[in-house]
């Protein structure tokens, strides 16, 4: 396939530069750093212009903390400015290499997301009789830097471009992670092969979906499977033959290998679809699907948390609404009614004074 060519210009231009500022500055107008960016807003995108057209653009440091849902994760948290220019890379970028995933790809992409996919399957799971479900192990900490550059050098031509994705890439923080021995490596090779991309970034985002789009199209072409999904590292297959699900499985494992990635040992399950599946945070069935039991537990802990912090003055109603109001929409795409009527029911907000 052809090469993609002549972004660096359009990266680079005012006027993305001050799309990438005005993208990066949404729903955070309220951080320190943002403000002290847009005080001095002409000079400092006229010094991010320079560096990057110079190639004299570093990175700044990451902030790292970790969250806790579900599982610990590590998120690393870039500056503000380098924000604006993953930002303007993305603007550019994207687009174009967007059109080469497939249609069934629904992360972090425009007009997709997590209840597109839930009803995706949904659908699926009315002609199909089973469900495989795979899990990457690690994903964004085990993306193989050298692999992933040989990727970009196959779709991408602009070697400006290649610099400041090999800058992103390079200048990341390393998730750590107990090394993974391949076919063919000596006892050093996991040590010498740098791997991992931070959680956090909107590049990481783009490129946890590039990784994998190799695969995607594998599964598609070559294995023949008419009803399969991703979601970053969720894949999803279904059929009505459970040997040809399993060597699909067998398939996909070797092709991961190629990529230096494991599939989760215990995230692995064949079952019949009308048993009902977790997907993306819904427990779905052919005709019916509810929130995992996790989700409504967490958020009624958040709410009581919220009106706590309400109760003793530290927040106002308004601190709370988009969060709640977020909730709210996610749980509606499933049978929640009863959920929802529990949660609220049990939680007032009522100011002490």
């Amino acid at each position: 396939m052809k090469r993609i060519g002549g972004l660096w210009a359009a990266i680079t231009a005012w006027d993305n530069l001050y799309r990438a500022w005005r993208q990066a500055r949404s729903g955070k107008l309220d951080r320190p750093a943002v403000g002290r960016f847009g005080q001095n807003l002409e000079q400092e995108l006229y010094d991010l212009q320079q560096e990057l057209r110079t190639g004299e653009y570093r990175t700044g440091r990451y902030r790292l903390f970790t969250l806790y849902e579900r599982k610990p994760r590590q998120i690393a948290a870039a500056p503000f400015r380098d924000r604006v220019v993953h930002h303007a890379l993305m603007n550019v970028v994207e687009p174009p290499i967007d059109r080469r995933f497939i249609f069934d790809s629904y992360a972090c992409r425009r007009d997709k997301g997590v209840h597109r996919a839930v009803d995706r399957y949904q659908r699926w799971s009315r002609r199909y009789g089973y469900a495989l479900k795979i899990d990457v192990a690690g994903y964004f900490a085990s993306v193989d830097h050298q692999i992933l550059k040989e990727q970009l050098r196959r779709v991408i031509k602009d070697c400006a471009v290649l610099d400041l994705f090999e800058i992103l890439i390079d200048e990341s923080p390393a998730p750590a992670r107990s090394p993974e021995y391949f076919a063919g490596d000596d006892l050093l090779t996991p040590l010498e092969r740098r791997r991992g991309i931070p959680i956090g970034n909107l590049t990481s985002q783009f490129l946890a979906n590039f990784y994998l789009n190799g695969l995607d199209h594998f599964i598609k072409q070559r294995l023949k499977c008419r009803a399969y999904l991703r979601y970053v590292d969720d894949l999803i297959l279904l059929a009505d033959d459970k040997p040809a699900l399993w060597a699909w499985h067998k398939a996909i494992c070797e092709y991961l290998e190629g990529l230096r990635l494991l599939l989760h040992p215990r995230k692995c399950h064949l079952t019949p679809v009308q048993c009902g599946l977790d997907v993306l945070g819904y427990r779905v069935w052919p005709h019916r699907r509810q929130l995992r039991n996790d989700n409504g537990h967490r958020f009624a802990r958040k709410l009581r948390g919220m009106a706590r912090g309400y109760a003793e003055g530290r927040y106002r109603l308004a601190d709370f609404q988009p969060s709640i109001a977020s909730w709210i929409g996610h749980a509606r795409h499933g049978d929640s009614w009863a959920l929802r009527e529990a949660i609220f029911g049990d939680v007032r907000f009522i100011r002490v004074t």
